[in-house]
């Protein structure tokens, strides 16, 4: 008989997580997660937590859709339940510009594959009823790409990211979602990186009728609590109509587990899922901070940290593609061109947590999630340099110091 092996505690120590995603989670939601009572999911205190939750969550998002609430695990849990309206045959058009919406893509083709198609390729089945419009690495997706697929091909639904962390790249929300109100295409967006980051409304984008994002980017919360997902009434409709391929992410049953029932809020949900105490309590203490900073100034604070970040690396010889706030892609100088992976994972081995990009070309990714202070920015940039000085960049580190103290200290005096 073999001897059990009782392997050492997991030690994981602190990084700076300076990537796309999973952000820092404020210190004030771990205190909440970790200070929760052991408790059941209908225990009263967990219940009027969900309320509460689902209450802010329809102001962070700006929004009166009742199918507004958060599904329990990652990004991906939110995106799975948004995608489960599509049945197989639907006609699709799905705009990809980067990784994530390349894997939404998948998903969405999964989704609408016939039973032969999918048995024909299981983990990659081509869908003939959709439609996959690729805009080239490093460029988004515009209103007039939107408009030219959907007049042609007239789908039933239209997929989008908001903001394609794989590229770095905003794309065109307002020409999506007029589009779709054009040509009566039900819109859904993957807003996985920009809710809680960009202040926008979703209730100002009527083209739209189902947005799915995560708990750990701009929401700043835990990676494995609540996904948060809404619904307008037209899609909730059409989900009654056709089903849905999911029991677990299925968007009716999750709803009715946060008392979204028949279309109306009550005050106790119906079982679906065992909610964690912890996850409410995180999940409500990150949508509080939220709102306490208002999703205006917290758009403003990451505009212009980003903005800093980018003039720094700029002064470096680097040359930034992206066009997100929370997030700065870019490529290295001349000199060290084809190094980006090396250089990130060096700079990984050390605790400095930048990411590459997931496809080709590849370059550097450094994202500022809930990292909206000097010190920080300090710390991010300095590191950066310091690594890249080690390759051989010859970079004069007081220079880029004193670009960032410039912009601090002017910043500090117009306040």
């Amino acid at each position: 008989m073999s001897k059990i092996v009782i392997f050492p505690r997991l030690e994981i120590p602190p990084t700076l997580a300076a990537g796309p995603g999973p952000g820092n989670t404020d210190p004030r939601v771990l205190a909440r997660f970790a200070g929760a009572g052991t408790a059941d999911h209908m225990q009263a205190d967990v219940l009027r937590g969900m309320i509460e939750c689902k209450q802010m969550l329809r102001e962070v998002m700006g929004t009166r859709n009742i199918h507004t609430f958060g599904v329990a695990g990652t990004g991906w849990s939110g995106l799975d339940a948004m995608f489960g309206a599509v049945m197989p045959g639907d006609k699709v058009v799905m705009f990809v510009n980067g990784t994530f919406s390349g894997i939404d893509g998948l998903t969405v083709r999964m989704k609408a594959a016939t039973p032969e198609e999918l048995a024909a390729s299981p983990l990659d089945p081509q869908a003939a009823s959709v439609t996959v419009v690729t805009v080239p690495h490093g460029e988004s997706v515009t209103g007039e790409v939107v408009e030219a697929a959907l007049a042609e091909h007239r789908p039933r639904w239209a997929v989008m990211a908001h903001w394609e962390t794989g590229s770095g790249r905003i794309n065109d929300l307002r020409g999506f979602s007029d589009a779709c109100e054009r040509h009566d295409v039900m819109g859904l967006v993957d807003a996985v990186s920009s809710l809680g980051v960009a202040n926008f409304r979703i209730d100002d984008f009527p083209g739209v009728h189902g947005w799915a994002s995560c708990p750990q980017k701009g929401i700043c919360c835990l990676p494995l609590t609540y996904a948060p997902v809404s619904f307008s009434d037209r899609y909730i409709a059409t989900l009654r109509a056709t089903g849905c391929r999911s029991f677990v992410h299925h968007p009716i049953l999750e709803a009715r587990h946060w008392g979204i029932i028949d279309g109306k809020d009550v005050e106790k949900g119906t079982y679906h899922r065992t909610h964690s105490a912890y996850a409410v309590a995180a999940f409500h203490e990150a949508l509080r901070i939220t709102l306490q900073e208002t999703v205006a100034d917290r758009a403003k604070n990451y505009a212009f940290h980003e903005a800093v970040l980018r003039e720094a690396v700029t002064a470096m010889g680097c040359k930034v593609t992206s066009n997100m706030t929370s997030l700065v892609v870019l490529t290295l100088p001349d000199d060290l061109a084809g190094r980006e992976m090396e250089l990130v994972q060096t700079c990984r081995a050390e605790g400095f947590g930048i990411w590459p990009t997931l496809s080709e070309p590849v370059q550097v990714r450094i994202g500022i999630l809930n990292l909206l202070n000097r010190r920080a920015i300090t710390e991010i940039v300095t590191r950066f340099g310091e690594a890249m000085n080690r390759m051989g960049a010859g970079i004069d580190m007081t220079r880029i110091t004193a670009i960032l103290d410039r912009q601090f200290d002017r910043a500090v005096a117009a306040e």
